[in-house]
């Protein structure tokens, strides 16, 4: 168990009340009023049978790694390879007590055979590194009061942090001896609290200097976070994509209590600069003399009803409402903050407090502003990175600063933020354990896995993201999203789409957990907080990060998983691919009675007819009332008419089978994206494979890690091929060289002689329907270097995803589209329509 801390020295701050809408998790063992931006989030023990509702036994903010500073949470993946539990550190400064810890997810069972033989046909090695047990899990970032440190006291020994963990020993029987006990901390509290943490705790404080930490986490974050840079002008959020190989030098600002400036050179090379002890609080101590506000949010929710003309003198008061053209003045610059308090016959009781705040937050913003670029400026740097609490997400303090240092730059240099901004300090202690050991905690091995808001909860962890992956799985440009959010319009219909969806999907999950009751209170509840996070998307697009469909449909998922919903259809699954592989040996005689060219057709068309068995489609769902699932297939398959809307099937066979007299060499292995279970990839994926292998080509069948609707996971695949196997001898030897049947009774050497090229299957990394080729699995990244065809299947990863991605090698698109507006948007064409897009090796 990893562990940081940053402790504040003191608080008043209070929250917000509560509104009416909460949400119910199971994670957290401890009952908890959490507030989660604009809405609270009720932890509660469903283990001991607690009721849903509001508990307030204690208060805190709670971020399991923010992606923006005031948005819900996110989650950020960890591949550490540590040799025990390990006590981490806190952050300990300001007003707030910061907790980063990394929690552990259970193994799921894995069939070590299979994965011994993918990492030896891989090539997968851990090369020079120590053999430790590669964990999954996640960072948890939690906030506490420094005034009620002892919620933060009880919470790490309700967890058992301090211990390693509640989930310890479940994988380590080398429980840590309290007596060893250590947490990284940073921050001025660090020293203060240091005998509180040994007396309730018996830990001992780690102290890491508090710049290094900064600086640490903001390189941390600049490297392995997409997205994490970002401008805000007038409201605009636009992201920034950093080149990591001219990141330095740049100018780090914290602005906390006071404002810290930092020339940042490289890893471990930075210089403070300058800085200023006008800074947050200044604002704070300011503002709550002159407002009486009792917290800094408060403060900062008045700024955004105030108008600083009141108070601040501008150039158009002194020069009659006109311009100073001459030095580039307007009319609306402020000469004077808070000037006409001077020639104003009034008392402090006759200025409204929204104006004040308003004010202090300009004056405090441009200054800080002008200072970091007179700073740049002074030392050449390009770019200006912000962070600190002092920002909070908060739209307004982020424009007045990108207005300063537009303005005195003339244009030429922009603001950037960070999404995780306050959690520099917090991010750097943890990454320290680098320094003691743990060289593995690496910035390639941590994904951000999903931007959205709410946390995995079950599988593994997969990574690296695709930086490594570019030159293995020959992507030449890529953007995985092929529907375009920033059209308000778009945005609304999938969000419809998503909420007319959730009582069928919530009946689903309940029904998959035996419908108890306590099942139905967790499904009510991720109801509630999937309607949250819609209509705070809704909102602002941009509050979680760049947002495309593909966020949309991974967070469903995600939400499902964070209320402990792990297979919603797994029943529907298990019944649908049993009638499918019933079947198939059928179709597998009706199959090698035809020549090969009618085969190959016949093989398109059943994959494509097959695509319609989807969970996702309110337009499948209804059909399924009408009739049994073979009876469905076959109806998809009579209607399957030429030419398809999208149909490049004539350039694919001449790839597959040549022209004329000259044979078209076979590939040498295929990736094959499936989708569905049931029919789908019993009657339309694993016959075209069977195809493939036939004609001497390897075949890696890529399947999800986690479920996500009815889609068929890499844990369910072996288990169909094996049942389709025993009436396949192509598949069976197959699947015998790729380890997928493991059988006492197969003779060793014959399948050492055996001359079949292989089947396989492995996990993709990841819980969607959709997939971004950026954030994979290793293994599925090992597989992609000798790939020479990709066969993406299905309306996820096939049109939701990756329409319009370009790759080196050949790729084969296959989709039945079956909802009508992408229909007419992405082909032109109407629901049920077929997309057979193929593209020669780029």
């Amino acid at each position: 168990m990893l562990i940081t801390l940053d402790i504040g020295l003191d608080t008043n701050q209070k929250l917000p009340l509560m509104p009416a809408n909460c949400c119910l998790d199971a994670e957290i063992q401890i009952s908890l009023l959490l507030h989660v931006d604009q809405f609270f989030l009720i932890y509660v023990n469903l283990h001991n049978g607690l009721e849903m509702g509001v508990m307030e036994l204690s208060i805190m903010y709670i971020d399991s790694i923010v992606v923006h500073m005031r948005p819900s949470r996110a989650v950020l993946w960890l591949h550490p390879r540590v040799s025990g539990p390990i006590n981490g550190a806190v952050v300990l400064k300001g007003s707030l007590v910061k907790l980063v810890y990394f929690s552990r997810h259970e193994d799921r069972s894995i069939n070590d055979n299979r994965k011994k033989t993918i990492k030896e046909t891989f090539g997968i090695t851990n090369g020079n590194r120590r053999s430790y047990p590669i964990l999954g899990g996640r960072l948890h970032f939690v906030k506490f009061e420094t005034s009620k440190l002892n919620e933060c006291l009880d919470f790490i020994h309700s967890k058992q942090l301090h211990r390693g963990g509640l989930d310890t020993l479940s994988w380590n029987s080398e429980v840590l001896s309290i007596d060893d006990a250590v947490i990284k901390a940073t921050g001025g509290g660090a020293y203060k609290f240091a005998n509180v943490f040994k007396e309730r705790l018996g830990v001992s404080l780690d102290k890491e200097d508090e710049m290094d930490c900064l600086v640490a986490g903001a390189n941390f974050l600049l490297k392995a976070i997409r997205h994490e840079a970002f401008t805000h002008m007038e409201g605009q959020k636009e992201f920034v994509q950093i080149d990591h190989n001219d990141l330095f030098p740049y100018l780090l600002v914290n602005v906390g209590s006071g404002v810290s400036m930092m020339k940042v050179d490289g890893d471990g090379k930075f210089e403070r600069v300058s800085g200023t002890n006008v800074g947050g609080g200044t604002y704070w101590g300011l503002g709550r003399l002159l407002t009486k506000c009792k917290s800094f949010d408060d403060l900062l929710e008045l700024s955004q009803r105030g108008d600083n003309r009141s108070i601040d003198m501008l150039v158009g008061d002194i020069y009659g409402g006109m311009d100073y053209s001459k030095i580039g003045l307007s009319a609306s610059t402020i000469a004077s903050s808070f000037g006409k308090a001077i020639s104003e016959k009034k008392e402090l009781e006759d200025y409204r407090p929204e104006d004040i705040s308003l004010s202090l937050l300009r004056m405090i913003s441009y200054n800080v502003g002008q200072v970091s670029y007179l700073n740049a400026l002074r030392f050449g740097l390009k770019r200006i990175f912000f962070g600190g609490f002092f920002i909070r997400g908060h739209a307004y303090t982020m424009d007045a600063i990108s207005f300063a240092i537009h303005f005195w730059s003339k244009g030429e240099a922009q603001a950037m933020f960070l999404r995780h901004e306050g959690y520099l300090g917090a991010l750097g202690a943890f990454m320290s354990y680098g320094k003691h050991g743990l060289d593995d905690l690496m910035v390639h091995q941590l994904v951000e896995r999903f931007p959205m808001g709410t946390p995995y909860t079950g599988g593994k962890i997969h990574g690296p993201p695709l930086g490594d992956l570019n030159e293995k799985a020959s992507l030449v440009k890529y953007e995985p999203n092929t529907i375009d959010l920033s059209d308000h319009s778009e945005l609304e219909y999938w969000f419809t789409v998503l909420s007319e969806h959730m009582p069928d999907l919530v009946d689903k999950a309940v029904a998959s957990e035996g419908g108890t009751d306590d099942a139905k209170r967790r499904g009510e509840a991720f109801a509630r907080a999937f309607s949250a996070h819609l209509a705070r998307l809704m909102e602002e697009p941009a509050a979680y990060g760049k947002l495309g469909l593909a966020n949309l449909l991974e967070l469903r998922e995600e939400c499902l998983r964070e209320f402990q919903f792990v297979d919603a259809y797994r029943s529907i699954k298990q019944r649908e691919s049993e009638a499918s592989l019933a079947v198939l040996p059928d179709l597998l005689l009706e199959l090698d009675c035809m020549n090969e060219e009618t085969r190959l057709l016949t093989l398109i068309e059943g994959v494509l007819a097959a695509n319609i068995f989807d969970w996702g489609s309110r337009a499948c769902v209804d059909l399924y009332h009408k009739g049994t699932i073979i009876e469905i297939y076959r109806m998809s398959r009579n209607k399957m008419q030429r030419p398809w809307r999208v149909d490049d099937f004539d350039v694919f066979k001449q790839r597959m089978l040549g022209s004329g007299d000259k044979k078209a060499p076979p590939h040498k292995r295929a990736l094959l994206f499936v989708d569905n279970a049931g029919a789908d990839v019993v009657l339309g994926m694993l016959p075209l494979a069977r195809e493939l292998l036939r004609r001497g080509t390897e075949v890696v069948l890529v399947a999800n890690s986690l479920p996500a609707l009815n889609d068929v996971t890499a844990m369910e695949l072996p288990e169909i091929v094996a049942e389709a196997a025993k009436h396949c001898d192509i598949l069976r030897r197959a699947a015998e060289a790729g380890g997928l049947l493991v059988d006492a009774m197969i003779n060793t050497l014959e399948k050492e002689n055996s001359s079949s090229v292989p089947l396989m299957v492995v996990e993709n990394g990841c819980g969607s329907p959709c997939i971004d080729l950026r954030q994979v699995s290793s293994e599925l990244a090992a597989a992609a270097e000798d790939a020479d065809l990709i066969i993406l299947e299905g309306m996820g990863r096939s049109l939701h995803t990756n329409y319009n991605a370009q790759f080196k090698s050949d790729a084969l698109k296959l989709a039945m589209v079956k909802n009508q507006r992408l229909a007419e948007k992405l082909i032109k064409g109407n629901i049920y329509d077929c997309v057979c897009r193929y593209e020669p090796a780029n």
